[in-house]
């Protein structure tokens, strides 16, 4: 009488080696990746014409510090330091463009109302408080980085007079110069993200419905 063959063993199924998680921040944010040798660090006017473009565009310097053929982050702050004086004031005028086009998408975002009411579980159409106070918080927070990048044009203006038998008060101040301005919005809007994340919260905050 043959024998019953033995019953074959499964064979272990072969394990994918786990990736190592992100680095996390104390913040909370992911680190960011570290930037790639060979980043360029000699200033040109096509790197600075390139970069302007991309800010004008709406992209922030740490998206275009992270494109491939594009300085570091601080190699551009280094160059905003006013020894490229043409670099700063292309700078200046690309914040302003890019202010522009955050207004352009306030009035997008105001003007859209596709998300603000929903259908309950019983078919009755009623207000949809959380999309209505998001989109505040967008609004918000485009207003607020307008209001930098931009400030005779988007900023809050504040009209101050003397008594009625009196002028107007005179205020005496300086321009500051491109690379001053420049140097200050690249501080101001620096894509701090622990900054932003408090800014929005704030907003939020004061924003919400009581």
């Amino acid at each position: 009488m043959a024998s019953n063959p033995a019953p074959k063993k499964a064979q272990p199924k072969k394990t994918q080696p786990k990736k190592p998680a992100a680095p996390v921040s104390a913040a909370g944010f992911a680190a960011p990746a570290k930037r790639k040798p060979g980043s360029p660090t000699i200033y040109t006017p096509d790197l600075a014409t390139a970069i302007c473009a991309h800010i004008a565009d709406g992209k922030s310097l740490r998206t275009i510090a992270a494109l491939d053929g594009m300085p570091a982050q601080s190699t551009i702050m280094l160059w905003l330091d006013g020894r490229n004086p043409e670099f700063s004031e292309q700078y200046v005028r690309a914040r302003e463009a890019q202010a522009d086009k955050l207004a352009e998408e306030i009035l997008s975002i105001a003007d859209d109302g596709s998300n603000d009411t929903i259908i309950d579980g019983e078919g009755n159409q009623r207000t949809d408080a959380e999309a209505i106070q998001r989109s505040k918080l967008r609004v918000d927070a485009r207003k607020w980085l307008a209001s930098k990048m931009a400030p005779k044009k988007y900023g809050d203006k504040l009209a101050v007079g003397g008594a009625d038998d009196l002028g107007p008060v005179q205020s005496v101040h300086r321009d500051m110069t491109d690379a001053e301005r420049a140097v200050r919005l690249a501080r101001v809007i620096n894509d701090n993200p622990a900054a932003m994340q408090s800014f929005m919260a704030a907003l939020a905050k004061t924003g919400a419905p009581k």
